[in-house]
């Protein structure tokens, strides 16, 4: 079964940092989660952390259409 995972970090309205993620099979809409992030740091740091882990978990980098 093939799966797709996307995460993205982006500002938000109020000055802080929205990591969003987005997962599921390929050819389905999928699920998504917002976290919300007051220090730009914290929205980096756990953003490597969860790259991290899906490369070890086998995900490798497509290219964004």
């Amino acid at each position: 079964m093939a799966r797709f995972y996307e995460i993205s970090l982006e500002p938000d309205l109020f000055g802080g940092s929205a990591l969003i993620r987005r997962w599921g099979r390929i050819g389905t809409r999928g699920q998504e989660r917002v976290h919300l992030f007051e220090d730009d740091r914290q929205a980096i740091s756990r953003f490597l952390s969860l790259l991290r882990q899906k490369r070890a978990r086998g995900y490798r980098p497509q290219p964004h259409f």
